[in-house]
């Protein structure tokens, strides 16, 4: 069958580790119109599932995908083809994203229409293809840190390194109405956290642009930065340590996230190394967010 029959779908499905959910999700893009990733129970995997209207060829979808794992260290994951009915995707994507709060921060989509908690800091997202629809641990995490940090410290210069939809960098711009310099390697990802910035009336704050890492002479441009936030993985967040050190003020704080707990104490070292020092490390649901503060 070369075709998903009246409607059907086929489902490509496979788990990864945490780290290498961004390498796979990459590449079943290019054999799906779709693709999502989900948390496992355990935490220690995460199902990608991708969605083709015709039938994947098995063959070269695995082979690509060991010769990707050769060329990663990861180990090629084993996949799973099915036909799936056909699903009002918007109602089961606004069905997915109910409302959560995280302190101060009341995340929700455009969708909600009921009233907002009196107290709360709004934060109105529609996520798209970009990571950062406010429900994952690492997500809730860095805001927890933020509501945490606001409650001491008035911030002035924020960056958002690794920005997704714009949740951290709009969470910024509503704490502290300072300007946020928000960056992602993806340039999707840029143009939804600036559709989101406008969405919740600080699209005058949020300032998006395509970086590489800290690599954009911009940020060094606008810098240094007396916060700086960075929920990504915990490899790039590694390699990263030495750019946000130098990008850090002194008396700074940074908050990083999308680190397992077993990957923690590598954060810790890494950062000190970049002369950081750690102030808070919590964990929720088997992810790690840590503070870290640059005292000189």
């Amino acid at each position: 069958m070369s075709g998903a029959a009246r409607g059907f779908l086929w489902m490509i499905a496979c788990k990864v580790p945490p780290d290498a959910v961004d390498v796979f999700e990459e590449y079943l893009r290019q054999y799906c119109g779709a693709v999502s990733s989900i948390i496992g129970a355990k935490e220690s995997q995460w199902r990608l599932e991708g969605l083709s209207e015709v039938e994947p060829d098995r063959e070269r979808v695995e082979s690509g995908a060991r010769a990707l794992a050769r060329d990663t260290g990861f180990d090629a994951p084993s996949f799973k083809y099915d036909l799936v009915p056909p699903i009002n995707w918007v109602a089961e994507n606004l069905a997915s994203f109910p409302p959560i709060r995280w302190e101060r921060y009341f995340v929700h989509g455009s969708h909600y229409d009921e009233a907002i908690p009196g107290g709360t800091v709004p934060l109105k997202l529609d996520a798209g293809t970009a990571f950062g629809s406010g429900e994952h641990p690492t997500t809730g995490g860095c805001l927890l840190a933020l509501d945490k940090l606001a409650k001491r410290h008035q911030f002035k210069r924020p960056l958002d390194v690794g920005c997704g939809s714009g949740i951290l960098s709009i969470a910024s711009a509503k704490t502290w109405g300072a300007p946020v310099l928000a960056t992602d390697i993806d340039p999707e990802s840029v143009l939804v956290t600036k559709a989101n910035a406008h969405l919740n009336g600080v699209g005058d704050l949020v300032s998006s642009t395509v970086s590489d890492g800290y690599k954009n002479r911009r940020i060094a441009k606008n810098g240094p930065y007396d916060l700086i936030t960075s929920n990504i993985l915990a490899r790039p967040l590694a390699k990263m340590a030495k750019s946000l050190g130098q990008q850090l003020a002194v008396g700074g704080f940074a908050v990083i996230s999308g680190v397992v707990v077993r990957d923690a104490q590598w954060m810790v070292t890494s950062h000190r190394m970049a002369g950081l020092h750690l102030v808070e490390h919590t964990t929720l649901k088997g992810w790690s967010t840590l503070v870290f503060h640059r005292r000189q």
